[in-house]
Formats: C-alpha cells, sequence, structure tokens
C-alpha cells in the first residue's frame, strides 16, 4: 500500500481524476434531509483517465446503464447518512466496475460430444419414448 493507503496497481483510479459532488439525498430523513447534503454524485470520465487502453475499451463497450454516451461514470451513493461513508461507498463501486473490467475471460473453446455421450442420450430417448408409448389408449380391432 502507497502512502495514501490505496494498493498500487495498474487499474487504480487516481483521485484527481473523480470528481465527487455532496447532494441531498432522496426518501426518509426528518428534518436532517433538508438541511444536509449527505449523498453523493460521482463522475468520471473513462476516456481522459489514466487506465490502460484496453480497460478504457472494456469499460466503454459495457451496456452498463451508469456509463453515459460521452464515456463518463455516473454513480450516486446514497446507502448511508454520512457523507464520508458515502463517498467510500461510491468510490469503491466505480473501483468495482474498473476491477471487472480489468478481468479478461479465456476465450471459449468449441467441443464435441463423445460417442459414448451421443449414444447414452439416443438410447435414453428411446427409453423414454417406450415408457409413453404405454400409456397410449389401444384401439379396439
Amino acid at each position: 500500500m502507497d502512502l495514501f493507503g490505496y494498493e498500487s496497481r495498474v487499474n487504480h483510479i487516481r483521485p484527481e481524476e473523480v470528481e465527487i459532488n455532496a447532494v441531498r439525498a432522496k426518501g426518509a430523513g426528518g428534518q436532517n434531509i433538508n438541511k444536509v447534503s449527505s449523498a453523493v454524485h460521482l463522475r468520471f470520465d473513462i476516456r481522459g483517465s489514466s487506465l490502460p487502453g484496453a480497460i478504457k475499451q472494456r469499460l466503454l463497450a459495457q451496456p452498463d446503464r451508469r456509463i453515459t454516451s460521452e464515456g463518463v461514470v455516473i454513480i450516486k451513493a446514497q446507502r448511508f447518512r454520512s457523507l464520508d461513508k458515502n463517498r467510500d461507498d461510491a468510490l469503491a463501486r466505480l473501483q468495482d466496475i474498473v476491477d471487472n473490467a480489468a478481468v479478461t475471460r479465456p476465450p471459449r473453446t468449441a467441443t464435441r460430444p463423445t460417442k459414448g455421450s451421443q449414444r447414452r442420450r439416443v438410447d435414453e430417448k428411446v427409453r423414454r419414448g417406450k415408457i409413453k408409448a404405454t400409456r397410449r389408449r389401444l384401439d379396439a380391432e
């Protein structure tokens, strides 16, 4: 961890690249809700960030409603009654989005079913068909 308590990672978000505004939270809160701005609006410009190009491309390609068409991530955090907790929550959610984009999954390799599995499948279908055939009504001949 560095001086600020952050891990030094390639996909770490720099604090100066994040714009955080305090806004009034919605919902219950009594008289306090009209006086205190405890919710947080976080804005993070993907294209203008220092993230690696591959992560930027994957972030912009995600079908996430929090990412605008201009490439800005907007997160509203109002889960807690404290501004500091909401700020930390918003930053953690942003880091989760970036971390998920940083993970590359290996491509799926196409495989074919084995002869034995094909034979077992057909045998089971024939067996089920015979069971169902015994349920039919017999015609009087």
